[in-house]
């Protein structure tokens, strides 16, 4: 039974908020920019490489990062209760640097997890309270192999097919979803950049809530769960 689970819940993940089954079978942990054909496929990874140069750029600052320079620890305001994440920034310098810059610039204060799935994560960190997607820096690069597992409570970034392709969103993990990780370049997996160390109550809480469709999306909360703010502490 868990061999036949295990690839249901991954043809579920690669696309974020999808709602027919052609979209459901290409899905991922995204930021809900599915991709549903092999030319906007191709149209996605031509713009990517466009934006190699920048992205190496963004990457060579991010690595420059020192670890003075980061603060080791979020958290995440909610209306359910308060969530404490450690960022991992030697590890995942990148990530962390990309996260880093959308708290200070307050894109996810008033933002919501959008996706709720019990059993298996929660997402958020790209809509509004009135269901807009926000505005995003270009796509960093994948560190899923950073040797940082999925494993519960970890943080890690949600992205579209495209392997370079996370912006803003992240989500949390319910359990040790390990068939997330990286195990080749065909099957690259998702960046882990932090963990939650005080808050998990709270984690485990949002995972109950009431979900339903919100237009093309799935797995969205019946009731906002709203993450007021989020701010690096110490």
């Amino acid at each position: 039974m868990k061999k036949i689970i295990l690839p249901l819940l991954l043809s579920v993940i690669l696309t974020g908020c999808a709602s027919s089954s052609s979209n459901r079978e290409q899905s991922s942990i995204e930021s809900n920019n599915t991709i549903t054909n092999n030319q906007e496929a191709n149209n996605a990874n031509n713009d990517l490489t466009n934006q190699d140069k920048q992205m190496t750029e963004q990457n060579q600052e991010a690595t420059s990062i020192s670890q003075s320079e980061v603060k080791e620890f979020a958290l995440i305001k909610t209306n359910m209760g308060d969530i404490k994440i450690k960022l991992n920034a030697e590890k995942a310098p990148i990530s962390v640097a990309n996260f880093e810059k959308y708290v200070n610039d307050k894109l996810y204060d008033g933002t919501i997890f959008h996706r709720v799935m019990d059993g298996f994560m929660i997402q958020g960190g790209g809509f509004d309270i009135t269901g807009n997607q926000k505005a995003t820096l270009e796509p960093i690069k994948n560190e899923a192999k950073n040797g940082l597992s999925n494993k519960r409570g970890t943080v890690a970034m949600a992205r579209t097919m495209v392997v370079d392709s996370a912006t803003s969103q992240f989500f949390i993990n319910l359990i040790d979803n390990n068939f997330l990780d990286y195990k080749d370049e065909a099957n690259y997996g998702y960046a882990v950049f932090g963990e939650v160390v005080d808050g998990m109550d709270v984690v485990d809480k949002i995972a109950k809530v009431e979900t339903g469709d919100h237009g093309m999306n799935q797995n969205w909360p019946v009731e906002n769960v709203v993450i007021n703010s989020i701010e690096m502490v110490e």
